[in-house]
């Protein structure tokens, strides 16, 4: 059987890009192999663990099962075009540091860019709801709190609302 090649254009990290993609490839494939974007983690590989998630035109999506020729017009975003044009970190990067939410790293990326969708929604979440929103990733080494601690923090100082008692309690400082 003979490989099936299409062009497509679509949007990486705010650059527009021009690619020829074989119709089968994922689009982890293609970020990966052919932009050498690795904060797109190989992880499961069938939808499953969020390692590989990106946004595509704002929404987080498993990169393992999109296919590379549907993000033709499309805007993609990674972990790589969420640091700003000095390579300075973005404010959900920064909270992951600081409330170390990073232990092995494998699985967060794809964290931080759920985090994003969420952030960019503008809406105040219960840290149950949290909890629920970012339930497609797994991780091994973190348990899970940190990464919430992270991500309700930067939700309320995006908000400009002051942080419940519980979390000033968790702050590092």
């Amino acid at each position: 059987m003979s490989k099936q090649f299409k062009q497509i254009h679509c949007t990486i990290n705010g650059k527009e890009r021009d690619v020829v993609v074989d119709v089968r490839a994922s689009l982890t494939d293609l970020l990966r192999n052919d932009f050498t974007l690795t904060s797109v983690k190989k992880g499961c590989e069938v939808g499953e663990c969020g390692a590989c998630t990106v946004l595509i035109d704002g929404e987080a999506f498993n990169s393992c099962i999109y296919l590379a020729v549907w993000a033709d017009g499309k805007e993609i975003l990674t972990l790589e075009g969420l640091m700003g044009p000095h390579g300075e970190l973005s404010d959900i990067q920064q909270a992951f540091i600081d409330e170390t939410a990073v232990q092995c790293g494998f699985c967060i990326p794809g964290f931080i860019m759920s985090a994003s969708e969420i952030l960019e929604s503008g809406k105040l979440y219960t840290r149950k709801e949290l909890r629920k929103l970012l339930s497609g990733h797994l991780c091994r080494c973190t348990g899970y709190e940190n990464i919430l601690n992270a991500v309700e923090k930067t939700m309320y100082k995006r908000l400009g609302l002051e942080l419940p008692e519980y979390l000033q309690d968790l702050s590092v400082k």
